[in-house]
């Protein structure tokens, strides 16, 4: 198996193989040539970075990805200027999301051993946000989260772990708030 089938299957893998990085080089010139690139272009070289880009999606650049292959971006879903989405394993995104300027997701996580992480040992771990959900503006979501449908991430927050539908979220780590707290 390759590092690059152990990682898009949630094993442990080398992210320092050769292979990887081949990859990782091929979708930063990608992404860097549609961060300068003319509005009338940035469609056409978004969906050749993305791996599924619905009718009505959009990315404002600067976009920062790992892969870009492992992203999928539902039907009128926004995501404002400055993202960061490492998306070593998929990062699927459902319908009508919002998602604010900033906001990294990531799905890799380095090993806690200081030898293992040393010699590049991590996993990846898919993160999912499903339709009608709101990510606030510097949000973070950590590997392997589900953002339940029509939840609320509120500017800033890191979430750590799932996150209910129709929850809303604020902190560090993000904690879920009361119902009927207004705006």
């Amino acid at each position: 198996m390759t590092e690059y089938q152990k990682m898009i299957s949630s094993q442990v893998y080398n992210c320092m193989a050769p292979e990887l990085d081949v990859l990782r080089h091929e979708t930063a010139r990608r992404y860097r040539r549609f961060n300068r690139s003319e509005e009338e272009e940035l469609l056409a070289l978004l969906q050749e970075i993305v791996g599924e880009l619905a009718q009505g999606a959009f990315i404002c650049p600067p976009l920062y990805c790992t892969y870009g292959r492992h992203i999928s971006l539902g039907k009128n879903s926004y995501i404002n200027m400055g993202a960061t989405l490492l998306d070593n394993a998929p990062i699927r995104i459902g319908a009508n999301v919002m998602i604010g300027p900033n906001v990294q997701i990531y799905t890799a996580a380095h090993a806690l051993a200081a030898d293992e992480r040393i010699q590049g040992m991590e996993t990846a771990l898919p993160v999912t946000i499903e339709d009608k959900v709101w990510i606030g503006g510097g949000a973070i979501l950590l590997p392997g989260v589900t953002i339940g449908r029509e939840a609320i991430v509120g500017a800033g927050a890191v979430v750590t772990k799932d996150v209910p539908a129709g929850a809303r979220v604020v902190g560090n780590p993000a904690r879920i708030l009361p119902a009927n707290t207004g705006r």
